[in-house]
């Protein structure tokens, strides 16, 4: 049996539907909440015979594929994350690179000669990977109009993956991914009434709407944080926001505070988009902490532990 474990947001989706588009494959599809990246414990290592694995981090996953390794099962893994010590086995073939503009589905592109190079661009807008998108979108000769659409696809894929259960979002990401499937071309699923488009694009647009009002926690010539309240449209649209308010200060690091229920935060932390490096590096000194160098978060920060995070935050990029 096959497995295909993938992130639920935009990149791990459309890595994953860019293979599939390729090579279709029968398989039982692991995957979850953007946050949710520690999958690969989900295998059932009595079941499986091969296992693809899709923009986690390789480090919070490290325990449960030396276990896969250890029992003869072939790994496939591709990823842009954190990845620790990669282990040295015959099973796996891995395809890591951190750089910080890059992400899970351009690294699929290239691995598959640009066969489904729309929907990378799709996912690398989704990922804010701008310049990378807009790159590969005039290398594609695509109109202005045309990179305005796919940018949108890439955020409201994007969008949906933010919540602390698959109940907070619009579609499951193992259905989101299934829908697309039926979509070789982006463009053909963006001009279809009542798609999964626009579906996203009505629910992004409201959510972001009240996101406009969020509270200013903090705010100097380095960082803005703002503090969203305990809600389902928090949750969601966290992600997004952080994205936009890179993109319109891309000289500070931004960070979206989403209430949890314990009063802890929920934390989306963007470096500069002038300086996409070190967020992974800042959140990891946090318990429940993790992601790459332009953008992480942390999961339960204590109202305790703001300060902190301010400082550390303030100092890495003054």
């Amino acid at each position: 049996m096959h497995f295909d474990v993938f992130n639920g947001d935009a990149d791990g989706i459309i890595a994953l539907l860019q293979l599939r588009l390729v090579e279709p494959k029968s398989s039982t599809l692991i995957t979850g909440v953007k946050r949710d990246i520690q999958l690969l414990a989900q295998v059932d290592v009595e079941q499986a015979s091969s296992v693809t694995v899709l923009d986690i981090s390789m480090e919070k996953n490290h325990q449960a594929l030396t276990h896969l390794l250890n029992n003869n099962i072939e790994v496939f893994y591709v990823d842009h994350h954190r990845a620790g010590d990669i282990p040295q086995s015959e099973h796996l073939k891995a395809i890591i690179d951190t750089d910080a503009n890059t992400c899970t589905s351009l690294l699929v592109n290239q691995y598959l000669a640009g066969q489904y190079v729309l929907w990378a661009i799709v996912a690398a807008f989704g990922d804010n990977m701008m310049q990378a998108a807009e790159k590969l979108a005039e290398q594609q000769g695509l109109s202005e109009t045309e990179q305005a659409q796919l940018k949108a696809l890439g955020i409201y894929i994007n969008y949906n993956g933010y919540g602390r259960t698959v109940e907070d979002l619009h579609f499951a990401p193992d259905q989101l991914f299934k829908t697309l499937l039926n979509y070789p071309n982006p463009f053909t699923l963006i001009a279809e009434p009542n798609s999964a488009f626009a579906q996203l694009e009505q629910a992004y647009n409201a959510d972001m709407q009240q996101a406009k009002n969020a509270k200013v926690l903090h705010e100097n010539d380095v960082l803005q944080v703002i503090e969203l309240e305990n809600a389902s449209w928090s949750r969601r649209v966290s992600g997004v926001f952080g994205n936009e308010l890179a993109n319109q200060a891309p000289d500070k690091a931004h960070a979206v505070l989403t209430l949890n229920a314990d009063n802890s935060y929920l934390v989306s932390l963007r470096a500069p988009l002038n300086n996409k490096q070190g967020a992974g590096d800042i959140c990891v000194q946090f318990e429940t902490g993790g992601g790459r160098a332009a953008a992480a978060g942390i999961n339960k920060l204590s109202p305790e532990k703001l300060g902190k995070f301010i400082e550390i935050v303030s100092k890495y990029y003054q």
